[in-house]
């Protein structure tokens, strides 16, 4: 299908620059356009990129004013980047989705499932297990028993769901992902032996989350793990028994969080960041990549880096003073140098 630069603006309530009439069937990276494309300048980066790119039509930021002529149509919109995420959502949904039963799935007599929903090859719906309308059930998913998942989940291939959890409406996880594994429970019954600590709790994914490819969320000891509404985990995050993630946290790749942690809401959290359990995060906090939180956050909205984490302005100084320490070495040894000189 083709739009229209008039077509594009109308949908994001933005303007054009240039020729409304240009039409385009596909996106592109600014880099990388070429005629008959859509793409967005969003990164300050890129911007040299406007004046070279062969794309039909850029999406802009209002205030955007350019250096020199630029041959492509322009859409101005308060944020190009949100502007580009709503139109590849609206192409998103747009798509045909999958609906229907194969024959290759493994469904139990007392499952009950909904109206309009997509089970692919090689799934598995286990007793009591209970499926909404209009949800993706791709192939090699595993539902266990007594299982509940939301109206218009999709659950991507390879996705295994361990008894009794519970999983929202319009969530999406992605392939690989397992929830409800045991938590990592042992005793010492001695110095050589560990005895299994039995992991009796489920797990709550709340509605409109989104997990990544591969991330591991752990059953509960007892009681539940719980991903509140609007989380979104990237990929290869683990997440262990009785953690609590407040509603719209984002976390990146490569984290891992410690048993009966709480992450509070509208927190942002970079990658390979380790947190170990039992403490409390709160509400709004920003950490930086591959940070160590050994202790609870208590202040709203602070930023943290490092390991140990600290205030992000203060752990920025001691890492440029950190780069300086040979240079500071060699200062001293001069200044002891003549000091026992003058001695002497």
């Amino acid at each position: 299908m083709q739009f229209t630069a008039e077509q594009i603006a109308a949908a994001l309530e933005g303007t054009v620059d240039g020729n409304a009439q240009v039409a385009v069937n596909n996106v592109s990276k600014i880099e990388e356009g070429k005629p008959g494309t859509l793409s967005f300048l969003a990164n300050p980066k890129y911007i040299k990129y406007i004046y070279e790119t062969d794309a039909s039509i850029v999406i802009v930021n209002a205030d955007f004013v350019p250096e020199k002529p630029v041959k492509a149509t322009l859409i101005r919109v308060k944020d190009a980047y949100t502007a580009f995420a709503t139109l590849l959502n609206m192409y998103e949904q747009a798509k045909p989705r999958p609906v229907g039963i194969d024959k290759q799935t493994s469904i139990d007599d007392s499952a009950k499932l909904g109206k309009n929903i997509y089970v692919g090859p090689f799934a598995v719906i286990s007793r009591n297990a209970q499926i909404a309308d209009d949800v993706q059930i791709h192939a090699q998913v595993f539902i266990g028993p007594n299982v509940t998942v939301g109206k218009g989940t999709i659950l991507y291939p390879g996705v295994k769901i361990y008894e009794n959890c519970k999983i929202g409406s319009n969530v999406i996880i992605h392939s690989g992902t397992v929830v409800g594994s045991d938590g990592f429970g042992f005793a010492p019954r001695s110095q050589q032996e560990f005895m299994k600590v039995p992991q009796i709790g489920s797990v709550i994914i709340e509605d409109f989350a989104e997990i990544g490819a591969n991330v591991t969320i752990d059953r509960a000891t007892m009681g539940n793990t719980i991903i509140r509404e609007g989380v979104k985990l990237d990929n290869l995050i683990q997440v262990a028994h009785n953690v609590e993630i407040g509603a719209n946290t984002v976390i990146a790749a490569q984290t891992g969080i410690s048993g009966s942690t709480k992450i509070g809401s509208n927190c942002m959290i970079g990658g390979q960041v380790g947190f170990t359990g039992h403490i409390e995060i709160a509400d709004g906090t920003k950490i930086g990549a591959q940070s160590g939180i050994a202790n609870s956050i208590k202040t709203q909205g602070q930023s943290v880096l490092g390991t140990p984490a600290a205030d992000y302005a203060i752990q920025r100084r001691a890492m440029i003073l950190t780069q300086k320490l040979p240079e500071i070495w060699n200062r001293l040894n001069n200044i002891e140098r003549k000091i026992m000189d003058e001695d002497l």
